[in-house]
């Protein structure tokens, strides 16, 4: 299906005029002309050069986890839409309900109560307001070069340059190098309300905890009467091997946001999982927070075979498996393979090694993007379905686009 315009040119301009021409000209200057056309698994098309294809590398930050267009998704909504559409959030639904059900049932029944959104920005300002009710304290702390969405309170919990062209640094909010136990143990105090942290930061790199990191975090937090919030919009889904990064880490946070990946990256949702006594703030405030589409009955219909594919024997141990064989392919080609699961960085001795990698890759037919927050690192995200000869391709042509063969 493609784009309605006559060609590139006219479309690019159109968007231009209309949508971003900041990107435009950004794009432009890094020789980047794609038009996203035909997709499907884990190739998408050129739309106006249909011989031109990428193998999904970067996957939207994990949206096309499960690749483009997967049949058993799709399948799902085309039944859906002949009997339903989004619904209304004012009443009792069946499929959110069920979705909600088998969310918690992830969890280990840890976090039964689940709060639906439609952007991962929307569901971290809900777990941060949430987490001020139900401590009565303002403070939130963060990791420096984190990532939480463009909107309000979660922009607050991000890297400045999310946040200083709009003015908007609220005094409540501070933040601290990610993996610096002492620092965070010096920045929670009685007025926090919550320490917030992406499970492995994407945006900055993708650096891993450090052994038992986490866990001390949730100690202290425990400890302090604060909330643990983790960010799973990325590692979460099976990316990392696991249903949740956070289990490999033995931890039991408060709360887990997820999202990108949760439908398959055909209709947009996401959700906010708490524990019993964090939900319980509904108990009084049910009417308190709306979203018109959170929730979207189409929506769960998508989210449920997601977790379907998850959930099947086998799926979780091939990603790890894919991975591991993926790190000890290209582990030559940079100074250091960041991964856990499927979800990896590769970095490089140049401080702009991620970027000019990113321009290598695409040339030859490989969409990865570099970490904004680290251009030394390049975030690599296969799809967790790529099949073994495609694992092949792609193992064959990064090396050799990279140099390192």
């Amino acid at each position: 299906m493609r784009p309605p315009f006559d060609d590139r040119a006219e479309l690019v301009e159109a968007f231009a005029r209309h949508v971003n021409r900041g990107k435009v000209a950004t794009y432009e200057q890094l020789g980047l002309d794609i038009v996203m056309g035909e997709r499907s698994g884990s190739w998408f098309h050129d739309a106006f050069e249909p011989s031109r294809r990428w193998l999904n590398c970067h996957c939207n930050g994990g949206v096309f986890n499960l690749g483009h267009r997967n049949p058993t998704v799709v399948t799902a909504v085309r039944e859906g839409l002949d009997h339903l559409d989004v619904g209304n959030h004012h009443l009792v639904s069946g499929w959110r309900a069920e979705l909600a059900r088998r969310l918690a049932a992830s969890s280990g029944g840890r976090l039964p109560g689940v709060v639906f959104g439609v952007s991962g920005g929307e569901a971290v300002d809900l777990a941060l307001k949430v987490a001020r009710a139900h401590t009565g304290r303002q403070g939130i702390v963060s990791a420096a070069g984190g990532y939480h969405g463009h909107t309000g309170l979660a922009m607050a919990a991000g890297d400045p340059q999310y946040r200083d062209a709009f003015g908007l640094n609220p005094p409540e909010f501070s933040q601290v190098p990610f993996g610096d136990l002492d620092a965070m143990a010096a920045a929670i105090d009685d007025e926090t309300a919550a320490v917030i942290l992406e499970t492995i930061p994407a945006t900055l790199g993708m650096p891993l905890p450090p052994p038992g990191y986490l866990r001390e975090v949730s100690a202290r937090c425990r400890d302090a009467g604060t909330l643990l919030i983790l960010d799973e919009v990325q590692t979460g889904l099976g990316r990392c091997g696991a249903m949740w990064c956070h289990t490999q880490e033995d931890v039991e946070p408060d709360v887990v946001v997820t999202g990108k990946g949760l439908s398959g990256g055909v209709m947009p949702i996401t959700a906010t999982l708490m524990t019993e006594e964090v939900h319980s703030f509904f108990d009084d405030h049910p009417f308190v927070h709306i979203s018109t589409f959170g929730g979207a009955e189409l929506s769960c219909v998508a989210a449920l075979a997601v977790l379907d594919i998850l959930e099947a024997p086998g799926f979780l141990a091939r990603v790890e498996h894919v991975g591991a064989r993926l790190e000890s392919a290209l582990a030559g080609s940079c100074v250091e393979v960041r991964r856990r699961g499927m979800f990896m960085g590769l970095r490089f001795e140049d401080p702009a090694g991620g970027l000019v990698a990113t321009q290598q890759l695409i040339g030859a037919g490989v969409f990865a993007i570099f970490a904004n927050n680290d251009p030394s690192v390049l975030q690599f995200l296969p799809p967790l379905t790529i099949t073994d000869d495609e694992l092949e391709w792609l193992t064959t042509t990064t090396l050799e686009a990279l140099g390192a063969t």
